[in-house]
């Protein structure tokens, strides 16, 4: 912002970042639970050990808490005055 950012611009940067963190870190996991899927079918009573549904709504669920989880920062980081971040030692 002391470079003439607007405050969303900001905010939008902070969010896409660990936003992105969070999609490559769901991609690895269903990559990894579709692989283990053989091991994992033993333990499972309703549902099959594929079923879209539920990988889905999962993948939803923790990109969801990410963009939470980045937003809050991003918008208190997007409210602080750059002048006053540039005089901290």
């Amino acid at each position: 912002m002391a470079l003439g950012a607007s405050s969303g611009a900001v905010a939008g940067m902070i969010v896409r970042r660990g936003t992105d963190l969070a999609l490559v870190g769901v991609i690895l996991g269903l990559a990894g639970a579709v692989g283990l899927t053989r091991f994992i079918a033993t333990v499972l009573y309703v549902v099959t050990p594929l079923d879209p549904s539920t990988f889905v709504v999962t993948a939803a669920g923790l990109l969801a808490a990410a963009v939470l989880a980045s937003w809050l920062p991003a918008r208190r980081a997007a409210r602080v005055d750059p002048a006053t971040v540039l005089r901290a030692p």
